[in-house]
């Protein structure tokens, strides 16, 4: 379990770019697979994008092209570079250490408060 506090949500205009954070807690920041997950309302928390700890990266095909996710293991931050936003990236974002099995899942049930990116058409 990696405690987080995501930032950087907001309301921007379609085709706009936004840059959201994630701050983590713990020695062992480095050492974990980071992703950033959303759910819009009424729909199920989804996988965006995911960075290994040796920095390689996987993205949903929905983002794919449009978002960018880094991380600074100095700071244990991670990031989530959002552009060419559409209204259906409308959702709260989240980040949490990941895993794949068959597919790209959370590793922990504990989340943290989300940040809410809202894009109008």
């Amino acid at each position: 379990q990696v405690p987080v506090v995501e930032s950087g949500g907001g309301l921007v205009q379609a085709g706009g770019s936004l840059r959201l954070s994630c701050a983590a807690s713990g020695r062992t920041f480095s050492s974990y697979d980071m992703g950033w997950f959303r759910q819009a309302p009424g729909k199920e928390r989804e996988f965006v994008a995911v960075i290994g700890s040796l920095g390689r990266t996987y993205y949903a095909d929905s983002v794919k092209g449009r978002f960018t996710i880094s991380r600074d293991n100095g700071k244990n931050t991670l990031y989530l570079q959002m552009s060419s936003l559409k209204a259906e990236d409308t959702a709260v974002y989240y980040c949490n250490a990941a895993q794949f099995g068959s597919r790209w899942s959370p590793s922990s049930r504990s989340w943290g408060q989300g940040t809410q990116v809202t894009v109008s058409s």
